[in-house]
């Protein structure tokens, strides 16, 4: 889960689990590090440190990691169902190996692609545009994502799907 922006990391582990780590790590990549001077081995990234908290506030508010993970797993079951189901759309990862965040598609044709990101502008959904080097789509649904973005974006698709 996303809790902040890059460069900080949230970890909760045991004491005895640190104890188990492999010698000779630098103190950087070293959590007993951190343990022995409490979180402080560096400047610490305050920044960061304020948006994981504003972060975890708005997951207690949204009713806690439970029902976010039901709701995300709810957006990300939408979309696949329907690419699973489709004449002209197809995720490309197997049902297994799926991500609830990034679900990434294709179309019967480069063309097909075209026109829905044509399409989807032309409606306020950006960022469909898959990755610069083997294309694609790629929809980002990530925790504050809507459910209602996901259904618009199957209507879309469904629009699409017909030869």
């Amino acid at each position: 889960m996303n809790l902040g922006p890059s460069g900080i990391s949230l970890v909760i582990v045991r004491r005895d689990f640190l104890a188990t780590r492999r010698p000779g790590l630098p103190p950087l990549s070293d959590y007993q590090t951190y343990d022995r001077e409490s979180s402080m081995h560096n400047t610490p990234n305050t920044f960061g440190i304020y948006m994981i908290g504003e972060v975890c506030t708005w997951i207690r508010d949204q009713g806690g990691l439970v029902a976010m993970a039901e709701r995300n797993a709810r957006k990300a079951t939408l979309l696949y169902d329907f690419l699973d189901n489709s004449r002209r759309w197809r995720a490309h990862a197997r049902a297994g190996s799926r991500s609830n965040m990034n679900v990434t598609f294709r179309g019967a044709t480069p063309e097909l692609e075209a026109e829905l990101l044509a399409r989807a502008e032309e409606r306020g959904m950006s960022g469909l545009g898959g990755h610069r080097s083997i294309g694609g789509l790629r929809a980002s649904i990530y925790n504050a994502f809507p459910e209602e973005g996901v259904r618009r974006l199957v209507a879309l698709l469904a629009e699409l799907d017909r030869p």
